[in-house]
């Protein structure tokens, strides 16, 4: 496996989930060519929490070109230069599992979570016929769009969707090094994330929908950055086709399981989805880590005088909304025989 992108921050967090994985070997960090020929240790100002792996802090960066002995590449690269890296990868035979914004509305590209939409997959052969050798990407959804398509799916396949409206709440994590400056973010809420809200609003509708056809009910999205380290907060007001009661929804929630246990993917939490009844959770400092940061933790189903139906939900950005969901995406590439 190759990590692109390695020193940012999805990179950094690629690399501290590969670390002991059961599957895949990070085999080359791959960045700029500011850092390449440096060590990781010295090119990466680490800032997670866990430590940096020993095996990462003297492998030597290398440049962001195919020709990596490796078959999958991991894609943390920032958006302003993902796009045609991504693809010249591909071209040269890799499989991409991106996290970056750039082909996610690719009609031939899946937008996977692999306990929503896994026939998705399907679109990874119309790709593979257009770039020689076998080569494909596959991306993984906004950070805060994982967390609302998430929580959206047991409902939408239960009771239909008519309109949705949601408000987030996301941490700093989510801009990325250096990110928001410390002036603007402390005592303060910023109503703009450049793009964020278009892109809950388009990908939702192409997970939820088939390979061919996206789902076609109106989303609205409101997205603030808050002063919380990791963790996206989501508020979300739902009308539904068939008329339904939060213990119904509460329930449909509560039984939503993925068919892909037995593939026995190691980051596959036993349970995508958590709900909690007590009336002041989900909360990010205590729930963000749920299934390991896989799972999304749901609370305060109740009536909504407007919409029918509303609640709250609570995904990690960099775990399950950024590398840990592109982890998860490579390992049912790898189950389904498409590596």
């Amino acid at each position: 496996m190759a990590v692109l992108g390695a020193t940012g921050a999805v990179g950094q967090r690629f690399v501290q989930l590969l670390d002991g994985h059961p599957w895949f070997r990070a085999g080359a960090l791959a960045a700029s060519e500011r850092s390449a020929g440096r060590r990781y240790g010295q090119a990466a100002r680490w800032f997670l929490e866990e430590p940096m792996p020993e095996w990462a802090r003297d492998m030597e960066v290398v440049p962001c070109r195919p020709g990596l002995d490796a078959r999958v590449a991991f894609s943390g690269l920032d958006a302003s230069v993902a796009g045609a890296i991504e693809e010249e990868f591909a071209r040269g035979g890799h499989a991409v599992v991106s996290n970056s914004r750039n082909h996610r509305m690719d009609p031939e590209v899946p937008l996977l979570i692999p306990e929503v939409n896994a026939d998705h997959l399907e679109l990874v052969e119309v790709q593979k016929r257009r770039w020689r050798g076998g080569g494909f990407i596959v991306t993984n959804p906004n950070c805060s769009t994982v967390g609302l398509a998430m929580s959206a799916a047991p409902l939408y396949r239960a009771f239909g969707i008519k309109r949705l409206v949601v408000a987030t709440l996301q941490a700093i994590s989510g801009a990325g090094y250096p990110g928001v400056s410390s002036v603007d973010i402390l005592d303060n809420v910023i109503p703009f994330i450049g793009g964020e809200e278009e892109k809950m609003e388009s990908e939702t509708l192409k997970i939820l929908g088939t390979p061919k056809a996206a789902a076609s009910f109106p989303i609205s999205a409101q997205c603030h950055r808050v002063q919380v380290s990791d963790g996206h907060t989501l508020a979300v007001a739902v009308e539904t086709d068939q008329r339904t009661t939060p213990e119904e929804a509460a329930r449909a929630l509560r039984e939503f399981r993925s068919s892909l246990a037995p593939l026995g993917l190691p980051s596959l939490p036993e349970r995508p989805l958590t709900v909690r009844d007590e009336p002041d959770r989900p909360q990010p400092r205590f729930d963000r880590m749920a299934g390991k940061g896989m799972t999304v933790t749901v609370g305060r189903v109740r009536a909504c005088p407007v919409f029918g139906l509303k609640y709250v939900a609570l995904v990690h950005n960099t775990i399950r909304g950024a590398a840990g969901v592109a982890i998860l995406n490579a390992e049912l590439l790898k189950a389904k025989g498409c590596l």
